[in-house]
């Protein structure tokens, strides 16, 4: 009795669990069964929404963390079993400080990383975007370059002018140095007047940024599954050489 007792028991614990399973499933997929990746050596990073910094932003917005980011970069550098790394960008931008560090982090990786900007990679998603190995944007996707702002209390004295350019002046090169772009063309596009209707800069088009240097090629998840495994092959090539 007592042993048939524990097996209805554990019975019913595993259909609990499966149940609260499905359940979590819908709630946050809104479907029941859902496609698993198989065991890769790739690793897919997405950076979605809003990129959050020092300040927490409201609940009802998406966001990325950054401080859930970089520990995840650090762990992609030191896993064995990771040989290369995809970031997905459909960011409207957000602190610049937190997104150069993102950017600075993805260009110090030692293993290849190509990005792919679907939907949009606006603002400090620039940097982010150009930070890795090889870049795509999809044909519908845009880019928003625009000067660097403060908002909330601002001192009106000529030092926070001077720090607002000097910060703006590190995204400008950080983008210049990991993309094709020219100097002086990324900040034409930068103070761009007429092209945004409450705003200073240009909004530019999938072949628009292939076209300006910004970013390698147009394309999408196909393109960069395959750009990546070919510079892990590349790299692979080249350590037994060495």
């Amino acid at each position: 009795m007592e042993k048939s007792q524990v097996g209805k028991k554990q019975q019913n614990n595993e259909q609990k669990e499966q149940t609260s399973d499905l359940v979590h499933k819908i709630q946050q997929l809104g479907q029941t069964s859902v496609a698993e990746a198989p065991d890769t050596n790739i690793h897919v990073l997405s950076i979605i929404g809003q990129v959050e910094g020092h300040i927490q932003l409201p609940p009802q917005n998406k966001t990325t963390k950054y401080e859930h980011i970089l520990p995840q970069l650090i762990a992609i550098e030191q896993n064995p079993k990771i040989e290369g790394l995809i970031i997905l960008l459909n960011t409207v931008g957000g602190d610049v400080e937190a997104g150069l560090a993102l950017a600075e982090m993805i260009a110090s990786l030692s293993k290849p990383t190509v990005s792919i900007v679907l939907g949009g990679g606006h603002s400090i998603g620039v940097p982010i975007a150009v930070a890795a190995d090889y870049s795509y944007i999809v044909p519908t996707a845009t880019m928003t370059i625009h000067p660097v702002r403060l908002t909330g209390l601002v001192i009106g004295v000529p030092q926070t002018f001077e720090y607002l350019d000097k910060m703006q002046e590190r995204v400008i090169q950080f983008v210049v140095e990991h993309s094709g772009v020219k100097e002086d063309q990324f900040k034409e596009l930068m103070f761009a007047k007429g092209n945004l209707t409450r705003d200073i800069g240009t909004n530019i088009v999938g072949t628009e940024a292939v076209k300006h240097g910004l970013i390698d090629e147009v394309g999408g998840v196909k393109n960069a599954m395959e750009k990546v495994n070919q510079l892990i092959n590349m790299r692979k090539t080249q350590e037994v050489i060495q």
